[in-house]
């Protein structure tokens, strides 16, 4: 028998931890995006870790910008990033005030809502696809900038809320190199997700574009 997932909201101390503590810990947790037309819940099944100015993947490595100011705390916001000129994608903010580091939610489990995540991701060829990878996460949930500072532990009615669920076992979860990431930021092995679970996403080493010529 399948136990039935914790629903009880995750309090502020739990991101008020090391982001390398927080990001394995956030497997198997749910993220409820509430939106007009419905609710959509996520159970997270891999993300990744960057370490602020300590991490040279990370977008504030090179201090506090107004892109990045979120990352700055407090524990527990959202930080939304726009990639590519395409792409939107969602991270969680961890540990104390003005130390910049945050978690990337990489893939998951639509477990509640897959009919309305469905009319946003029309390419997925079947529900295990909708949330596979950070781009795809974000485009099934309908995140964008417009949530970049929502406090996902806020009393009362918020869009996004990250709720306890039931996390996944040590012996499950694994770890390995970021995907996507070049240079010092790609070899750190700080990306976490599920053992055999079909919605995460494949690894992707890092391929520098090409420059367009002139």
């Amino acid at each position: 028998m399948i136990a039935t997932p914790d629903r009880t909201p995750l309090p502020r101390e739990f991101f008020d931890r090391p982001v390398l503590e927080v990001a394995p810990d956030l497997l198997g947790r749910l993220l409820v995006r509430s939106t007009p037309e419905g609710p959509i819940t996520l159970r997270l099944t891999e993300v990744e870790a960057y370490d602020g100015q300590n991490d040279p993947g990370s977008h504030a490595y090179r201090g506090r910008t107004p892109r990045n100011d979120v990352m700055f705390g407090p524990p527990g916001h959202v930080y939304v990033y726009f990639t590519y000129g395409m792409w939107h994608c969602m991270n969680l903010v961890c540990g104390p005030p003005g130390r910049a580091s945050a978690v990337l939610l990489r893939a998951g489990e639509i477990i509640e809502g897959a009919e309305l995540a469905r009319t946003r991701r029309l390419s997925a060829r079947n529900d295990k696809e909708l949330a596979k990878g950070p781009a795809r996460l974000a485009t099934a949930l309908d995140i964008d900038r417009a949530l970049d500072g929502t406090d996902a532990c806020a009393k009362g009615e918020t869009p996004l809320r990250i709720l306890t669920g039931t996390p996944v076992p040590p012996d499950e979860v694994r770890n390995g190199p970021r995907t996507g990431v070049s240079g010092e930021g790609g070899v750190h092995p700080w990306r976490f997700w599920q053992a055999g679970d079909p919605t995460v996403s494949p690894y992707r080493a890092h391929v520098p574009r090409r420059r367009r010529r002139s």
